[in-house]
């Protein structure tokens, strides 16, 4: 009994000791969205946990019953139907798809990343006339570059946003796919060159949130983090004077010097940003004469590349 005893014991503090290293932020996030996420998989997992462990525990009762030296159970080996039984095996997880189906359907609309928030928290909406924090995120080689238009700022490697405000960020990348994941806040969004994906989103309390890639993007990937300061509003308008205060003019030329591959980059600050500089990056026309994306099919743009090029205009196709 003493050996099986320290078998135990140490069982047990091995799981403890790897369970201690564990950070538990996406089942106990500080963000609104993240903890209605949060909740959808907290449900989801007792709804198919009603199927799984009855299974498990008349799979080790049956083990345990009709072993071979059990002369006291019964044997029928011509028994090969029950409707009873039958009913139960289907019923139980047709009930249960058919409310895991209900449950995702609704969740799916509820918590879509492009749909404008309609409460702070459960049981406290969004207050009228409140307009979300608008906030443009660049994925680079290998550092976050954030958008404040309306502050006229950006910063690298930092995010901040007041408490109990609706947060609307823009999402784009300057070359490979990344994923934009702050998990206290909401679930990850991917960002993509060329294009621009959204995410809605509130933080509820105050405090300082890991946030990082969750794809891998490349060598200095592991070190694409940045840090998610949720404050107060009185505090957040000093940190935007703080940026206006200490930061630098990012202009186009010196974006193109940022834009280059680098890793662990140190926190930045620009007090003011080119005009439409990240409309630029998003439509890849940062450099000077270059056509944006989104004049590529316009009909003057088309109609300018005709006039220019007759051959390309009647032999397009073969340049094709």
């Amino acid at each position: 009994m003493s050996i099986h005893r320290t078998l135990r014991n140490i069982f047990f503090t091995a799981i403890i000791v790897l369970l201690s290293g564990c950070d538990t932020v996406v089942m106990s996030p500080s963000g609104d969205i993240a903890a209605q996420q949060a909740n959808l998989i907290v449900w989801a997992t007792i709804l198919m946990l009603i199927v799984v462990v009855p299974v498990i525990a008349l799979t080790l009762l049956f083990a345990w019953r009709y072993r071979s030296s059990n002369k006291d159970a019964t044997y029928s080996p011509d028994w090969d139907h029950s409707t009873s039984l039958e009913l139960v095996i289907w019923a139980a997880p047709l009930a249960i798809i058919i409310a895991l189906g209900a449950l995702t359907w609704v969740s799916t609309h509820q918590l879509d990343p492009y749909r404008p928030l309609d409460r702070i928290s459960e049981g406290k909406p969004v207050p009228e006339g409140v307009e979300p924090l608008i906030v443009e995120v660049v994925a680079m080689d290998w550092k976050w570059l954030f958008f404040y238009p309306e502050q006229g700022i950006a910063v690298v490697n930092q995010l901040a946003a007041p408490v109990d405000r609706p947060i609307k960020f823009k999402i784009t990348s300057t070359t490979m796919m990344n994923s934009f994941y702050i998990p206290a806040l909401a679930g990850q969004i991917y960002a993509m060159g060329g294009m621009e994906t959204q995410l809605h989103a509130v933080i509820n309390e105050v405090g300082s949130y890991d946030g990082f890639s969750a794809n891998y993007s490349g060598e200095g990937f592991s070190h694409m983090r940045f840090k998610f300061l949720g404050m107060r509003e009185e505090n957040f308008d000093e940190w935007v004077a703080k940026v206006k205060a200490e930061g630098d003019e990012l202009s186009r030329p010196v974006y193109k010097v940022l834009e280059q591959p680098s890793e662990k980059n140190p926190v930045h600050y620009y007090s003011s940003v080119a005009p439409e500089l990240y409309d630029a990056i998003l439509n890849r026309c940062v450099d000077a004469g270059s056509v944006c994306m989104k004049d590529w099919m316009s009909p003057h743009h088309k109609n300018h590349d005709s006039s220019a090029n007759p051959k390309a205009r009647h032999e397009g196709h073969h340049e094709l």
